[in-house]
């Protein structure tokens, strides 16, 4: 799905409102600051931020620079460049998710197929044929898998990501179903299964449902429950879903971020520091870490979604041309 018909149709520049947009990208600066910050603490072992009141020390007075210069950074780009609407702004970083999002797609499609191969081929003994001693050792273990075959699969996912412009719900909803139609048909046909083969499944499920969760707020794909907003006019909807955007959506994305990455023993970076593996041990897929990521990829992509959402309620509000004609499911 493509979005280059609709850019035609939005203006790019229009009324200034340097509040609104300085809320919004500083949003986006915060996001970028916290997350180079959470590199450094969990891979480079800098004390954090919050501890240049007390004993950080010059490495924590750093990572405190750098959320100040992000933030400089997002307001001066609304200073320079006063004169944006606020629907390019929402498109702009629409579109930049969508490059994300295409990007981890690709990138449990090319780690699921290579790492289930290897698991098939480790359970089977198989390796051996192909490779040495020393590398059936090696692709016994998740921290060679994990670092020398699944991360060139990511850095190649998002350099395919740039020169597509499909997200890839339907092959990907398709291969969901062909996976788990082998194991039905190798399980009662056959009296065959293995650990990856759910494995599999599981990790292509949740991509699905967690990736795709941004763009289904772009297309107001969401069960809306509602009694009154079905009746609005658009800039009382506008209200509705600019405040909602903030202090509902953008809030629950941030306890998600700021739990999941709050420390190296946190709920996502511990087990993606360790290249966390299930109980299934070496006869399944080393890719349980992945799935740990999954949710803070789920709460960076839905706030950056919130953020660009956020722009378009305000449009609606000041009745702004370019408005999409999206059809919202009530119940």
């Amino acid at each position: 799905m493509t979005d280059s018909s609709m850019t035609m149709d939005i203006p790019r520049y229009g009324r200034p409102a340097p509040v609104i947009r300085i809320i919004g990208w500083s949003l986006l600066a915060f996001l970028t600051a916290f997350l180079i910050e959470n590199v450094l603490i969990v891979g480079f072992d800098f004390p954090g931020s919050l501890r240049a009141f007390s004993d950080g020390g010059a490495l924590a007075w750093l990572q405190l620079l750098i959320y100040g210069v992000a933030l400089a950074a997002g307001v001066l780009l609304v200073l320079r460049t006063s004169d944006r609407a606020l629907r390019w702004d929402a498109h702009q970083i629409h579109q930049f998710n969508l490059y994300v999002i295409r990007g981890f797609f690709w990138t449990v499609l090319l780690v699921g197929i290579v790492d289930s191969t290897i698991a098939f081929m480790r359970v089977e003994n198989l390796l051996q044929v192909f490779v040495g001693e020393d590398s059936v050792r090696e692709l016994s273990r998740a921290r060679f898998v994990g670092p020398w075959i699944h991360m060139p699969l990511v850095a190649i996912s998002f350099i395919i990501a740039a020169f597509t412009r499909t997200l890839g719900f339907t092959w990907l909803a398709l291969l969901i179903v062909a996976a788990e139609l082998l194991i039905v048909i190798t399980r009662f046909v056959f009296s065959y299964e293995q650990a990856l083969m759910g494995d599999l499944v599981r990790y292509w499920y949740a991509a699905l449902f967690l990736f795709a969760s941004a763009y289904t707020l772009f297309d107001e794909g969401h069960v809306r429950v509602d009694v009154l907003y079905a009746g609005f006019r658009n800039q009382t909807r506008g209200y509705v879903n600019a405040i909602g955007s903030i202090l509902l959506g953008a809030t629950t994305a941030w306890v998600i971020i700021y739990i999941g990455f709050d420390g190296k023993q946190s709920i996502i970076n511990s087990p993606v520091a360790n290249f966390e593996i299930s109980q299934t041990g070496s006869v399944g897929m080393f890719i349980k870490y992945q799935m740990a990521a999954f949710i803070g990829i789920f709460a960076i992509t839905m706030l950056i979604q919130f953020v660009s959402y956020f722009f378009e309620a305000v449009a609606d509000i000041r009745d702004e041309p370019g408005r999409r004609e999206a059809q919202p499911v009530s119940h």
